[in-house]
């Protein structure tokens, strides 16, 4: 006899949906913060499913239950190079292997049908990451933004007409990892006409 699963499954966009919503709520006291959905890291060989730029960079990454986690050991090389914090938000149908793929400082928050829309759970708050590479947060910018910061240091001579690896290398070398993320967010922050990013917010400024 064929069991058939009647339990209802989330959806990546249904997960999206309600978390930009949640995540703007949740930050509307923030003296400033930006939203981004799909953040390419690693000049796009990477997408994550939204960013939080408010001081810090938080990455939040969906696997809903109609997902897969082939990909998912891959993108935590990539973001774990990038973000100062990650939270993996999963359907209930990947919810324990999930936790066995991924860092131990990751959140984890469970998404669930209510309805119709999703109630998030939080089964693991994040931790700050400890290993982020410079290189990898440089390649955030794009080529002129890394130039811009370059050139504000004294450090753009002979820069100008390299290409961007070699910015980013030099952008890596010249700034420590503190200063450099916080370069990065800060240029996220005021970077125009950006195609997939939720309205700027700059709460009481």
């Amino acid at each position: 006899m064929k069991v058939i699963n009647t339990r209802p499954e989330t959806s990546d966009l249904l997960i999206r949906s309600i978390l930009r919503e949640d995540l703007k709520k949740r930050h509307a006291s923030d003296h400033k913060v930006r939203i981004f959905e799909e953040l390419g890291v690693q000049h796009g060989t990477a997408r994550v499913d939204i960013a939080v730029v408010n001081g810090i960079l938080h990455g939040y990454e969906i696997k809903s239950d109609k997902d897969t986690l082939d990909r998912l050991p891959e993108q935590i090389k990539e973001y774990n190079a990038v973000f100062d914090k990650i939270t993996l938000v999963v359907g209930k149908r990947h919810l324990h292997e999930a936790i066995k793929i991924i860092p131990d400082w990751w959140g984890v928050v469970i998404a669930k049908i209510n309805g119709d829309s999703v109630v998030f759970n939080i089964i693991r708050d994040e931790e700050f990451n400890k290993d982020q590479n410079n290189i990898s947060i440089a390649k955030l910018l794009w080529r002129n933004e890394a130039l811009k910061i370059l050139k504000e240091n004294g450090e753009a001579e002979g820069y100008y007409s390299k290409p961007r690896s070699a910015i980013y290398e030099k952008l890596a070398r010249t700034l420590d990892t503190k200063t450099l993320s916080n370069k990065v967010r800060e240029t996220l922050f005021f970077r125009p006409n950006w195609r997939l990013d939720v309205p700027l917010m700059l709460n009481g400024d």
